[in-house]
């Protein structure tokens, strides 16, 4: 495991799935976390309470990161709470799909911001604050290496968007020793996408393994990044898919 002791990092959806094992992964390597919530406060309090109870030490913040003001507020606690930021993982996201005649201005508008203004807005209030070893990790989509099927247009095209989004990080604040990349996960059983849902089996034989992943196996890969293993990884996607993208 990443020894990331004396660390502090940011985890944006924090309170279930793939953010909270990852909240729960760096706290175990030693960092000091803190998460985001929108609605789900009894849920991310319980992440802060598993971590505190097995020593670590954690800070839950409510934002809302489509209101524009939130990520960078998100990140200025976080300073202000643990002291520093070294890590900053962008997990939060908004989910929609559907017909692209049926996509609504609205839910345009709400996907973008949550899932690529407010990346933008994070890094760029982190960045003012890590030095080097800083690490910026976005979580994508498979979709942005396979689209297998109609329904993902607004989920396909923000994903996608962080990925040149990355690389323009990369190339920013690379002189300063920070590094920038996303891991794109494939079918992982949350409660958002069980692996006994409707469209399970479907998933399911779109991967080499046959299997869905689990939230730990995104948290591992984010614990590796954040880590000194990481260090010479910058500007480019890990997939976490089970085969995928093959």
């Amino acid at each position: 495991m990443s020894d990331l002791t004396g660390k502090v990092a940011l985890v944006t959806g924090g309170s279930r799935g793939i953010g909270a094992a990852t909240a729960r992964r760096l706290a175990g390597a030693g960092a000091a976390v803190a998460l985001t919530y929108v609605q789900a406060a009894d849920q991310a309090r319980e992440v802060a309470k598993r971590i505190e109870a097995d020593g670590g030490r954690a800070v839950v913040i409510q934002a809302d990161l489509a209101r524009p003001q939130a990520a960078a507020e998100a990140v200025e606690r976080t300073v202000r709470e643990l002291g520093r930021i070294d890590i900053l993982v962008n997990n939060g996201s908004f989910l929609a799909y559907g017909p692209l005649a049926e996509v609504s201005a609205a839910e345009l508008d709400r996907v973008l911001a949550v899932d690529v203004r407010s990346v933008f807005l994070a890094a760029q209030a982190a960045a003012r604050h890590m030095g080097d070893g800083g690490r910026i990790i976005s979580i994508g989509s498979c979709f942005n290496g396979r689209v297998p099927g109609s329904n993902f247009v607004l989920q396909a095209m923000a994903k996608s968007a962080l990925i040149g989004l990355t690389k323009g990080l990369a190339r920013e604040l690379g002189p300063l020793g920070i590094t920038a990349t996303v891991v794109d996960p494939g079918p992982i059983d949350t409660d958002m996408n069980p692996a006994d849902g409707e469209t399970a089996e479907f998933q399911r034989s779109l991967t080499a393994l046959g299997r869905y992943g689990e939230a730990e196996d995104i948290a591992a890969a984010v614990a590796y990044l954040a880590g000194p293993g990481g260090r010479y990884i910058t500007g480019t996607a890990l997939a976490v898919d089970g085969g995928y993208t093959t």
